[in-house]
């Protein structure tokens, strides 16, 4: 990879809810950035608590936003909108049972970061650590290649521009209620 690559794929474009499918896109961005993020802790030799932190605190909230913006606002439009051909149905299946299997996974890995972070060891001492990160960095990957290829595009076609910004407006309005609250 050249360094102009490395510098585009590592400089985050800012994008808000404003535009909700290239707020969704963006933030499948930063999924895939997570996934390095899950690689590289996995081959940690040494404890650095920042990276184990950050990790944690991304799955933890940015992770759990994003599946809750899917569950409650996203794929129920989709639903709505999409006629039986497109085949939506089947599709967002797989995806919320996939998200109950990163619930799962993204527990595990939560519990495996804190771990390290109570021991101050890197995940290759912690046991069952490097594995849990691996397969939920697989398992978000496949996932994400079903919404960008699947879902994005059908979004596009499907919803309305009223869909669009009542989505913006809920997806607005949860990071507001998470700002009042913290």
């Amino acid at each position: 990879m050249t360094t102009g690559a490395r510098e585009r794929d590592d400089t985050a474009r800012i994008v808000t809810p404003h535009d909700p499918i290239e707020f969704i896109l963006a933030e499948h961005l930063n999924h895939r950035r997570m996934c390095k993020g899950l690689e590289r802790l996995a081959n940690m030799s040494t404890f650095d608590a920042a990276p184990l932190a950050g990790m944690l605190d991304y799955i933890r909230f940015d992770l759990t936003l994003h599946v809750i913006d899917e569950e409650e606002d996203f794929f129920p439009l989709l639903r709505m909108r999409c006629p039986s051909e497109d085949g939506v149905d089947a599709v967002l299946e797989r995806l919320g049972a996939e998200h109950e299997t990163d619930k799962m996974l993204s527990s595990e890995v939560r519990d495996m970061l804190n771990a390290c972070l109570i021991l101050r060891k890197p995940p290759s001492a912690i046991e069952g650590a490097v594995a849990a990160l691996r397969s939920f960095a697989a398992n978000e990957r496949r996932h994400l290649a079903l919404e960008n290829a699947v879902v994005i595009p059908l979004a596009r076609r499907r919803l309305t521009a009223d869909d669009l910004d009542m989505l913006s407006q809920r997806l607005l309005a949860r990071r507001r209620r998470l700002t009042i609250e913290n």
